[in-house]
């Protein structure tokens, strides 16, 4: 499975391609499924492109894109989103129109507490293991997560050199995360190395402008449904 990433905390200073606003995002999205993605993660954004958890962003956006696809939609509820946990939570609380997952970050502080509020409300939960932190640890202490219905192993080493050797010692240390099924993915340099390694241990996987901006062969993107193509591609290429 590839999930496509749409923007993350990208903006159009980072590139003209990275899409902001709910139709924007709508557009990317369709034209991504079109080109092989099976999944949507989406940021919210506010008008001035910052990331938000805001009820009215959340459900303009989630509106937008499952009016042009009908594939799962996932949203971020990372920190800097919304930085007091006690808020994350309320937001959580407070939202009008559910994703069908979230991802979170199980090193940032109100990480439990998050999951569990999203749990309550049915909606899926990707727990977000960064490698570098104590994410991983503090998660498979979790009574939480046997509940959750995927694990995010991301890869924050961006060298392409190292990446991929980054990437198996996330996996081992996850073990066997109590059944749960793992995307890998990678970012900037590090983002084609690991998303080949996913592909080769038959792993879910995601590419999206969040993870990276550059097709294979170092040329700009220029849209989420190039990257998804050149995925795809790569994905035939391991199945040959």
């Amino acid at each position: 499975m590839i999930q496509v990433c749409l923007n993350g905390s990208r903006g159009t200073g980072d590139s003209p391609a990275v899409p902001v606003s709910p139709g924007a995002m709508a557009e990317s999205a369709a034209l991504s499924v079109a080109a092989g993605a099976a999944e949507v993660h989406v940021h919210p954004k506010t008008p001035c492109g910052d990331d938000t958890m805001s009820p009215r962003v959340v459900a303009a956006v989630l509106e937008a894109i499952r009016g042009a696809v009908d594939v799962p939609v996932g949203v971020t509820t990372g920190a800097w989103a919304e930085p007091d946990p006690g808020r994350r939570v309320e937001r959580v609380r407070s939202w009008t129109v559910l994703p069908d997952l979230a991802s979170v970050n199980w090193h940032e502080p109100g990480a439990e507490e998050v999951a569990a509020a999203l749990l309550e409300r049915g909606v899926g939960v990707e727990a977000g293991l960064w490698s570098g932190t104590d994410g991983v640890r503090r998660f498979l202490a979790s009574p939480l997560a046997p509940r959750v219905s995927r694990v995010l192993a991301e890869v924050t080493d961006r060298d392409p050199a190292s990446a991929g050797e980054t990437a198996r010692g996330l996996l081992a240390e996850l073990g066997g995360a109590f059944g749960a099924p793992v995307l890998l993915h990678g970012e900037d340099g590090g983002a084609w190395p690991v998303l080949r390694l996913a592909l080769r241990l038959g792993l879910d996987t995601r590419v999206g402008l969040e993870d990276t901006l550059l097709l294979p062969d170092g040329r700009p993107a220029g849209s989420n449904a190039r990257l998804v193509a050149a995925a795809r591609a790569e994905l035939d290429g391991t199945k040959r």
